[in-house]
């Protein structure tokens, strides 16, 4: 049985209070009044096509059956829809969005709502479309290794079929237990190897997609060489459901590595660890497959919620810590090249301490100190979540920006903002994830938050989001983050595609 690690689930949403509506938190947002909104008859004509078992209509937004899907797993967004439909094949997919489109219907896709930017719930009475059904593979081809598989293929389940075949996912992330295979593309889901096998802009070979009009747009190439005309896939990787529905996915999947090792070093600043990474470039080259890190503070929350009775591997404290991961073909040239690699660390006065796993056990227990910081977090209290990117070398620095401008006389404080503030990610793609638990629940807190961070990545010339996507948090910092004339032909991309605005609104593109 899949390990659902992060899945947001009705138990766990009755657990804790209701999360604010989003609404609430970003008042500048009003209802579209163009938009219909959801009637009896509307959903008399969906069971027409639908089962009663497909289909979740609670005219009372805040009631059990429903509030877990209007909220996400972060428990930071919330909508107010009555309407939750699970297709399971595309043709239901596109009935739905026909009819939606016809009555103008506003809808949200939805997944393994394993998102963190709130663009998988609603934020009014949108109609939710839960993918979560559709859940076949459809084909696979050992020759070349293209899986073809429906958008609710949960990540881990394809990666379990693909193990005895000798394949794996381009694709690893901590919410693979629950994130589904559509909604990794829709928002561009980078993950902790990008940096050895890169993005699913590369990755993905075809999409099928449903239009808001309901037309499919069969699009499964399983080419890897195809110049015929534009690159209409493009379009949808990335795009958070804003221009369509991806109902299925064409995939390049790499052989699975038959040697894997990891290793875990101490270093006590950050300059270390990029003295490390350079250096795990030049001696490691093409068996590198990752390079994480993260702060003492990381371990002390994965201590306290989520590890208590388990020893960390490395003993005493230090400021930061770095995984190094290999893939390769021979174990034992392999190991001898991480091995060397760690005595070179210590040698040059760049690491303290480090070990090396010696069973899968062990790796699966050292990759658990990594993915289990979000989780852990989010136990702690209303959990932040940034992941911002910029050149390597100023990853940390706005972790301790942050920290110090929170801490001055003149703002509320570190104990009245925010606490366990956190940073960690992948230093091999530049992509920081700086985390905290908000302590002032209010929008002030999250505003100011939000302000410092992301005006920080764009003075210094980053991201406001690595992998994450837009959503509906960050929506309003679009008009600083990209250029008027970038805004205007994202705009006319989307009148073509959705004129009448139908698909996930307020998110991505602001009004």
């Amino acid at each position: 049985m899949l390990q659902r690690r992060l899945l947001h689930t009705a138990k766990a949403c009755l657990n804790k209070p209701l999360a604010p509506f989003t609404s609430t938190k970003y008042p500048k947002l009003k209802r579209n009044p163009c938009y219909s909104k959801i009637t009896d008859k509307d959903v008399e004509h969906l069971r027409t096509f639908l089962t009663s078992s497909d289909l979740i209509y609670e005219k009372d937004p805040e009631s059990t059956a429903i509030a877990h899907l209007n909220t996400d797993w972060f428990n930071l967004y919330r909508g107010s829809s009555s309407l939750c439909v699970f297709p399971k094949t595309t043709k239901q997919v596109s009935q739905i969005l026909e009819y939606c489109h016809e009555r103008q219907i506003a809808v949200v896709p939805q997944g393994g709502n394993t998102g963190v930017s709130g663009g998988a719930v609603p934020v009014f009475d949108e109609v939710i479309i839960n993918l979560s059904k559709m859940d076949k593979i459809r084909h696979f081809d050992p020759i070349s290794g293209v899986a073809i598989v429906d958008c609710g293929v949960v990540l881990e389940q394809l990666d379990q079929f693909l193990e005895p075949k000798g394949y794996t996912v381009p694709l690893d992330l901590g919410a693979k237990g629950s994130c589904q295979l559509g909604g990794n593309v829709s928002t561009n889901a980078g993950g902790l190897r990008l940096m050895r096998y890169g993005s699913l802009h590369g990755n993905v070979l075809g999409l099928e997609v449903v239009l808001p009009d309901g037309t499919v747009l069969d699009n499964i190439s399983t080419l890897r060489k195809d110049n015929t005309g534009y690159d209409l896939k493009q379009l949808f990787i990335g795009a958070e459901g804003t221009l369509g529905i991806i109902t299925g996915v064409s995939l390049l999947t790499p052989k699975r590595p038959k040697a894997v090792n990891v290793a875990l070093i101490a270093l006590e600043s950050f300059e270390a660890i990029q003295k490390a990474f350079v250096l795990a470039k030049d001696h490691l080259t093409e068996i590198l497959s990752a390079f994480e890190f993260w702060d003492q503070d990381s371990v002390g929350v994965v201590k306290s919620q989520l590890m208590q009775k388990s020893k960390y591997p490395l003993e005493g404290k230090h400021a930061f810590y770095a995984l190094i991961e290999t893939q390769g073909s021979k174990r034992e040239h392999d190991e001898t090249k991480l091995l060397e690699y760690i005595q070179l660390l210590m040698e040059k006065d760049i690491a303290l301490d480090g070990v090396m796993a010696q069973s899968s056990d062990q790796i699966k227990t050292l990759w658990a100190w990594r993915e289990k910081i979000p989780e852990a977090i989010s136990k702690s209290g209303v959990a932040l979540t940034y992941d911002v990117s910029m050149d390597v070398p100023l990853l940390y620095k706005l972790v301790k920006d942050t920290k110090e401008y929170f801490s001055k006389k003149d703002m509320l404080g570190p104990g009245k903002v925010y606490s366990n503030l956190i940073g960690f990610g992948h230093v091999g793609d530049g992509n920081l994830h700086i985390m905290a638990n908000l302590n002032k629940t209010d929008s002030d807190g999250l505003k100011l938050m939000d302000e410092f961070i992301f005006s920080w990545a764009m003075k210094n010339k980053g991201s406001i989001t690595a992998e994450h996507g837009i959503g509906v948090a960050k929506v309003q910092y679009m008009h600083r983050a990209r250029s008027a004339t970038q805004l205007q032909l994202m705009r006319t991309i989307k009148r073509a595609i959705d004129p009448k605005g139908i698909m996930n609104p307020y998110k991505v593109l602001p009004e």
